[in-house]
């Protein structure tokens, strides 16, 4: 089985936290809404990945002024791929509290939309389980 180490920001501007849309045809939780993050490449630093990928999946306007780690935990995840393949992957999860000083947000194919969410309204929508999970230890839901 494939090892992945995966970098998550929880990204808040003015009390509201970023979610995004899942693609429906591929990833770990398609359709759901979820926190953006991605995998380290070879010879990143932890902080250079989640920039990286906030780059990648969030486009280069959206500034973060603060950068926290918060947790770290792990599991296994089914991944879907466009193709329809699937594999089975051990991801361990390195959790980070980020604050972005606007919203100025172009994102990729891997979300069909992002949204800004007060915290007492995270709960009504379809959360994947990792973002569940990360929303109930923050406290949140």
């Amino acid at each position: 089985m494939r090892q992945r180490i995966i970098v998550c920001p929880v990204i808040q501007n003015d009390g509201e936290f970023l979610l995004c849309k899942m693609a429906s045809d591929r990833g770990v939780f398609p359709g759901q809404w979820a926190l953006p993050g991605g995998g380290m490449e070879p010879g990143e630093t932890m902080e250079t990945a989640l920039r990286r990928e906030i780059m990648e999946e969030l486009g280069d306007e959206l500034l973060i002024t603060d950068i926290n780690p918060w947790a770290f935990r792990d599991d296994i995840r089914t991944k879907t791929y466009p193709d329809g393949t699937t594999e089975d992957i051990y991801m361990i999860y390195l959790i980070f509290d980020c604050v972005s000083a606007n919203r100025d947000i172009t994102f990729n194919e891997e979300f069909q939309e992002i949204i800004w969410m007060p915290p007492e309204k995270i709960k009504s929508l379809d959360l994947n389980e990792a973002t569940r999970v990360t929303f109930t230890e923050k406290g949140i839901i």
